[in-house]
């Protein structure tokens, strides 16, 4: 099966971002299929197939937000409403393979069994050897591999797609800094401890876990393709920087309240995993001494029942910590939209970012 075929249509996007968006996918698909099935029909080594084949059901749960993004970005930049070259296409295909490097990674760390309402990758390895002494170890361990081959493979499909010397002496930076960045955010989420009251070290991680690597560099790199000025990619991350900061918030709230069958991921792994969120951080300064046992004795515990998580998510509506996030989200999406009034883009680029912000920030999935 392709990896078009596995791909579910995406959500709707607002207004002007709907006819850009619909061909950017199915180009970016459509790149992605074509980089695989070489791969996949590798005579050299039969073993890739396999490879292959979990990589592409992991890819086709995707929403291509990153990839897309890349693509906004060089129309932003270059103020042109043409079809997307080839060049652009596959460099914004190679992100969608650094992202799910960067979830399966990502899930066994936190050792998430869901992703996209499916088995995460090192639990769909387990669960399809039952019979192997140690399938837990091995599912991880393949994961860990699978993660490993897809961020090889992002850095070979931008190799390879056809950037002139100008543009590979832009892009190559930016993935670079991306991809130190983001493991720099990954680590300080995995420091943050859940008990923190620290609001400035939740928003760090925020900035470098998730503001770079999903909203600035992809915007950036797809500017940079296009031949950005300098202040045009300081104008990017002036209106990434915020986004990106309210794009986890929104994540941080759905992964608590949101519902798991439009999520696609349970609303228990993040209490269970004790994340070190705005969210969290917001409760722990308004909690009382009892409140805040509480949430000590509930939240990072692995066992944490349904019973128990709606004790906490009570407790977290009754703080009224809830809206203050949806407040810090608002605010950010308003300094985004601030941050468009007068920068050197097209009244066009304009009105594509705001649909952006507002895609990003009002969403339930």
């Amino acid at each position: 099966m392709s990896l078009e075929e596995l791909v579910p249509k995406p959500a709707p996007f607002p207004s002007t971002a709907k006819a850009p968006l619909a061909a950017g996918r199915t180009r970016i698909d459509t790149a992605l299929s074509q980089f695989l099935a070489d791969k996949e029909h590798d005579a050299a080594n039969p073993q890739v197939s396999m490879l292959v084949g979990w990589l592409k059901e992991f890819l086709a749960g995707g929403k291509r937000l990153r990839p897309l993004l890349c693509c906004y970005g060089w129309r932003a930049a270059c103020g042109a409403q043409d079809e997307l070259p080839g060049t652009v296409t596959r460099v914004a295909a190679s992100l969608e393979l650094f992202h799910a490097f960067a979830l399966i990674h990502d899930d066994v760390m936190d050792d998430s069994d869901t992703r996209r309402g499916r088995p995460a990758v090192h639990r769909l390895i387990a669960d399809r050897h039952p019979h192997h002494p140690a399938a837990e170890k091995l599912g991880r361990n393949m994961a860990i591999l699978l993660g490993d081959l897809a961020l090889g493979w992002s850095y070979e499909l931008a190799r390879t797609a056809g950037t002139g010397p100008a543009q590979s002496a832009a892009l190559w930076p930016l993935l670079d800094a991306m991809r130190v960045e983001t493991m720099t955010g990954q680590y300080l989420d995995l420091l943050g401890p859940s008990s923190s009251s620290d609001l400035q070290h939740a928003l760090k991680i925020y900035r470098y876990k998730t503001a770079k690597y999903t909203i600035d560099y992809p915007l950036r790199i797809g500017a940079s393709l296009a031949g950005a000025t300098p202040r045009q990619l300081r104008a990017m991350t002036a209106y990434a920087t915020p986004l990106g900061e309210a794009f986890q918030m929104r994540d941080d709230l759905l992964g608590v309240f949101g519902d798991p069958q439009v999520t696609g991921k349970p609303c228990l792994d993040d209490l269970r995993e004790g994340k070190h969120t705005a969210l969290i951080a917001l409760a722990y300064q308004r909690a009382a001494p009892a409140q805040a046992r509480l949430l000590r004795s509930r939240l990072g515990d692995v066992g944490l029942t349904p019973e128990q998580a709606e004790e906490v998510r009570a407790l977290l509506a009754e703080l009224e910590v809830p809206a203050a996030v949806e407040q810090m989200i608002d605010q950010r999406h308003q300094q985004a939209i601030g941050s468009l009034t007068s920068p050197p883009f097209t009244p066009a680029a304009i009105t594509m970012l705001r649909d952006i912000a507002l895609t990003t920030v009002d969403r339930d999935r």
